[in-house]
């Protein structure tokens, strides 16, 4: 526990309660001066994020924004399911070795240059982290990269060209898991921020995870693509080495044949994968899909929380033939990270409190000003901003502080929702350039390969063109060129 920060905090929650008074929402000074003790508490983790997320359930009653009851609802959302779901079979995958699998039959088709091993490993991790947490696919992936790397030994290259090659592969490692996480709902917690709060506020609006995908995948592929030529133009040799033909060959013999538990485990996630797809209607020409969910009498009741729920669930029935027991089994399900769960809720509860006391409407009062500039220019400001916060701060805190505010000035001027809202939250994705700007830098940061300036170079590089990459796409797509 940091005392210093942890007394700072109580210091800026109480000046809050004593100057900030807003007559039009007598509420909102209250909420204003919770949301800096929990912002501060946040960025500077004067005590671990998920007990600061609990604040909400003891400060709302007391102080008067709202009741326990309703407070501790957002604690267990729908999309809370979406994500717990997600991370069952994240377990299935990591305890039958299936993300490695994948991976080496990836690298071992894609080729055995250097360049191709970067490229392979930039798709291996794009792909796992549309599915998994970026985190968790950086952990399940790095022995192999670091295998890689350990293989440039062998050849005869300069010190600053090893080091070079291996930010190369690392910062790639570490980036692809961010950007393949925006390309599917279940990707990173702040996509399931985004649909809660918009499915609140716009149920009127289609999002659901084909929408999502179909909308945020074709920016994932673009910016993968920008970061594999970056990567090769800054840190590749212009020599393109070949790796030994049996580097991946081997360790996929050592697996072995493909195991009843991964036939099993694959197959529930193809069929997850399906249902998301189909589940709602679908428009290509003349041709239109009626999608599964619109039938019966189970329209409107079932999202894509319930289908990853239902094939999770199977997980813990269909025996394993090597243990005598299932493929995923409870203690295995203990690993469900109940810190992020909690920060999830804690969030859902802050934008609760933001809407009820009238705080977010009176910021983005405040800031109505910026919305007459020309919308485009607007969208590039916005993620700025966001993408600037989320290099200090936690992706979650950062969004789960924005998107309230965004949505009130999306009420007053009468905008699009999701051109509004979904750059914003794709931005705070975007924290490329610090080591602890998210996890996944973090992570290979301390395998100690990468010089700083490398990291802050390719950071810098990305963190711009995401956000030009990310506003101008959602403004095309609505309003054409």
């Amino acid at each position: 526990m940091k005392y210093k920060h942890f007394g700072i905090g109580i210091f800026l929650f109480c000046l809050g309660l004593i100057i900030i008074k807003i007559p039009e929402f007598p509420k909102a000074g209250i909420m204003a001066s919770i949301a800096l003790l929990i912002a501060y508490w946040w960025f500077t983790e004067a005590v671990h994020y998920a007990v600061t997320a609990l604040l909400p359930v003891v400060l709302f009653p007391i102080l008067g924004i709202e009741s326990t009851k309703t407070i501790a609802n957002e604690y267990m959302d729908s999309i809370i399911f979406l994500f717990m779901g997600g991370f069952l079979f994240a377990f299935a995958l990591q305890k039958w070795n299936l993300h490695q699998r994948f991976a080496l039959i990836l690298l071992s088709k894609i080729g055995y240059s250097l360049n191709s091993a970067l490229f392979g490993v930039l798709l291996a991790t794009f792909l796992l982290s549309m599915w998994i947490s970026n985190t968790a696919t950086v952990l399940l992936l790095l022995p192999a990269v670091l295998a890689i790397l350990k293989w440039l030994e062998t050849l005869n290259l300069k010190n600053s060209e090893i080091l070079n090659i291996q930010s190369s592969f690392l910062i790639g490692l570490s980036y692809a898991s961010t950007i393949g996480g925006m390309a599917t709902l279940v990707g990173t917690p702040t996509n399931m921020i985004f649909l809660r709060e918009f499915s609140k506020h716009f149920p009127n609006e289609k999002m659901n995870f084909l929408t999502w995908f179909l909308t945020c995948a074709p920016i994932s592929i673009i910016l993968l693509w920008i970061l594999y030529k970056t990567l090769q133009k800054f840190f590749m040799p212009s020599q393109n080495w070949k790796l030994d033909k049996n580097l991946f060959s081997d360790e996929l013999v050592i697996l072995g044949n493909w195991k009843y538990e991964e036939k099993m485990i694959t197959s529930l996630f193809f069929l997850t994968v399906f249902l998301w797809f189909t589940r709602s209607d679908m428009d290509f020409g003349n041709f239109h899909w009626k999608g599964w969910g619109n039938h019966f009498f189970i329209k409107d009741w079932v999202n894509d929380s319930t289908i990853v729920m239902a094939t999770s669930i199977l997980l813990f029935f269909i025996p394993d033939k090597q243990n005598k027991s299932q493929i995923l089994t409870w203690e295995d399900a203990k690993q469900l990270p109940l810190d992020i769960i909690l920060l999830l809720g804690g969030g859902f509860a802050l934008a609760k409190g933001f809407e009820i006391s009238g705080l977010s409407q009176w910021i983005a009062l405040k800031i109505n000003v910026f919305v007459q500039m020309p919308l485009w220019i607007f969208l590039i400001g916005l993620a700025i901003i966001i993408t600037i916060i989320s290099e200090f701060a936690s992706n979650v805190a950062c969004i789960q502080l924005m998107l309230p505010i965004i949505i009130s000035l999306q009420n007053q001027n009468q905008l699009d929702p999701l051109t509004i809202t979904l750059p914003a939250t794709l931005a705070a994705s975007l924290g490329f350039m610090l080591p602890v700007a998210t996890a996944p830098n973090t992570i290979v940061f301390g395998t100690q390969k990468i010089p700083i300036k490398n990291l802050l170079k390719m950071g810098l590089i990305m963190d711009f063109t995401g956000i030009l990459v990310i506003s101008l796409w959602i403004y095309f797509l609505k309003y054409g060129i």
